[in-house]
């Protein structure tokens, strides 16, 4: 009996931890879509600070936002395609009406795709009981690339569907 009441809750906190992890990248592509060079790329990164404090809360682990900071920015910077897309994706908003035309259809998607894989990394570390001390990027790197190329996926399936609100 008591297996499967583990099982069950595990199902949940994999569901709350989904749950989470999509509102949030709903969250950082509505940002995305700001028209303000710059500053859509700081409002993201708030919104990814947000959801690993959340995820960190699940687990009763200690959040300190500048350690968070600098720990998802090393990750993401250290990322080549994705930390590139990020900042071209944003500047080019500075071009009159072409710029901000192809910055609001591009920042989403990639604002969506890497709050995704960031949640999707601070998740597995914290889920196989590591915590912000024991984070290192270098290695987490190469699961953030493949979980940057799925969230692109999951983006573009989320853009298919009506947006529904949830509490």
């Amino acid at each position: 009996m008591e297996e499967t009441t583990k099982a069950v809750e595990t199902e949940i906190s994999k569901e709350q931890i989904s749950k989470l992890i999509r509102n949030h990248v709903y969250g950082s592509m509505g940002v995305g879509l700001i028209p303000v060079p710059m500053v859509d790329f700081i409002g993201i990164t708030g919104v990814q600070l947000n959801m690993v404090r959340k995820l960190a809360g699940y687990y009763d682990i200690p959040f300190s936002k500048e350690l968070t900071k600098n720990l998802i920015i090393s990750l993401i910077g250290g990322a080549v395609p994705a930390a590139a897309a990020y900042p071209v994706a944003s500047t080019i908003k500075f071009i009159p009406i072409v710029g901000q035309s192809l910055g609001a259809v591009s920042m989403p998607v990639i604002a969506g795709a890497s709050t995704f894989a960031v949640g999707k990394v601070f998740y597995r570390h914290f889920a196989s009981g590591g915590t912000f001390l024991t984070f290192d990027p270098n290695i987490a790197r190469e699961y953030y690339e493949e979980m940057f190329q799925k969230g692109k996926d999951v983006v573009k399936g989320m853009n298919a569907k009506p947006a529904v609100a949830t509490a």
